[in-house]
C-alpha cells in the first residue's frame, strides 16, 4: 500500500507517447493556459477521467434497473458536485458529464481565472503572481496555480491584502489596467 504521507502520481501518461496530433493539441493548451509542462494537461485529463468513470458507473447502475432511487441520489450528488465546481451548468445531465473536455477543466484553474479577470496581463504572469503570493481567495493567500476554484470562490479572487499590488497606484497594476484587461 505504501506510506500514506507520501505523494503519489495524480495523472496517467499517454499510452502512445509519440502521437503527433495529441502532442500538437497538448502544446497548444500549454501555451494558451500558460502551463508549466504537459504534466499539468495530463492531470486535468485524469481529473475529468474520474468524473466520466463515475458517470459510466451510474449509467451501468441505471441499466440494471434494480434500485432507481439509489441511482437518482447518486446522479444528483455527482451533478451537484460538478455544478459547484463550475464544470457543468444548472440544467446538466449525465451526458454532459461524459462530454466534458480538457479545456473545460483548465478553465477552472486559479491561474486561468486570475488572467481572465484582468488581475494579470498574461497566463504566465498570473502564474508568477500566484506563486509569489500576490493572489488571495476571500482574503486567504493561495500559492498554487493549479488550485481548482469553485463557483462561489470565483467572485472572491483578488490581490492579497499585504501584497504591494494591492495598492491601486502600483506601477505593475497600472500596466495591467492599461493593456485593457
Amino acid at each position: 500500500m505504501g506510506y500514506p504521507g507520501k505523494n503519489h502520481k495524480s495523472y496517467q501518461t499517454p499510452k502512445r507517447p509519440f502521437e503527433k496530433t495529441r502532442i500538437e493539441e497538448e502544446s497548444k493548451m500549454v501555451i494558451e493556459y500558460g502551463l508549466r509542462n504537459k504534466r499539468e494537461v495530463w492531470k486535468a485529463q485524469s481529473y475529468l477521467r474520474r468524473y466520466r468513470k463515475a458517470a459510466r458507473d451510474l449509467l451501468a447502475l441505471m441499466s440494471t434497473g434494480t434500485d432507481q432511487e439509489r441511482f437518482e441520489a447518486k446522479k444528483g450528488e455527482l451533478i451537484g458536485h460538478m455544478q459547484r465546481m463550475g464544470l457543468l451548468g444548472p440544467d446538466a445531465d449525465i451526458d454532459d458529464v461524459l462530454a466534458l473536455k480538457t479545456p473545460q477543466a483548465l478553465e477552472r484553474r486559479l491561474q486561468t481565472l486570475v488572467h481572465r479577470q484582468g488581475l494579470a496581463r498574461s497566463p504566465k504572469q498570473a502564474r508568477q503572481l500566484i506563486t509569489h503570493g500576490h493572489i488571495a481567495i476571500s482574503g486567504r493567500r493561495v500559492s498554487i496555480p493549479g488550485y481548482r476554484v469553485t463557483r462561489t470562490e470565483e467572485s472572491q479572487i483578488s490581490y492579497y491584502g499585504r501584497s504591494p499590488l494591492n495598492v491601486a497606484d502600483h506601477a505593475e497594476r497600472a500596466r495591467i489596467t492599461r493593456t485593457g484587461r
